[in-house]
């Protein structure tokens, strides 16, 4: 929120975050009940030209420009080697801890999660299944069908139970800089709905 407050690019978007990351850490609650439970943050930052992937561990952080095609975040680090921008002490730090050598190509998701990024798209679970869903409709997702992806309870993408899905987004951003941004909210705890 931030963010979209401060800034009027996606890229001056992603330093303020990452600047208030660096200030202030991250932490905080992700859920309303008693039961202690955190994770790190990833963002889909976007404006009529350009969008970006960020993702944190801690204060550290990597960034993907998008170049095209379909990308999606779930609830794990996916940016690997396409590194655009970094925290000044991300390879060092991991270095100091002994999870990279120095000598191999550096992967962040590798590097800073206990996730094989080998199996990230062929495993199945919410990032593996938005990619499908994504991909399935590569290059003709209008907002009718990016709103049927996210209510979508068999893939996990619309979770049920314990961790439930309270809200989704769907925002339709022209490059013409004469066509309005629209911007579609789910008006009830239930994106399904």
């Amino acid at each position: 929120r931030l963010g979209l407050e401060r800034a009027d690019t996606a890229e001056k978007a992603l330093t303020v975050i990452v600047d208030l990351l660096e200030k202030y850490g991250q932490g905080g609650n992700c859920m309303e009940s008693h039961m202690a439970f955190t994770y790190h943050n990833s963002f889909l930052i976007a404006d009529r030209k350009e969008a970006w992937v960020l993702e944190t561990s801690g204060k550290y952080w990597a960034a993907e420009k998008v170049e095209g095609g379909v990308r999606n975040i779930s609830n794990q680090l996916s940016i690997t080697t396409k590194i655009d921008k970094e925290h000044p002490e991300l390879k060092e730090y991991a270095k100091s801890k002994g999870w990279w050598d120095g000598e191999k190509e550096f992967d962040f998701a590798a590097t800073y999660s206990y996730v094989n990024t080998a199996r990230m798209t062929t495993s199945r679970g919410r990032y593996c299944e938005g990619y499908k869903l994504l991909n399935k409709h590569k290059g003709s997702i209008t907002s009718e069908i990016m709103m049927e992806i996210l209510r979508d309870k068999e893939s996990g993408i619309n979770m049920e139970g314990g961790f439930m899905t309270t809200g989704s987004m769907v925002s339709v951003l022209p490059q013409q800089p004469n066509l309005p941004c629209i911007h579609f909210f789910t008006g009830t705890p239930d994106p399904s709905r």
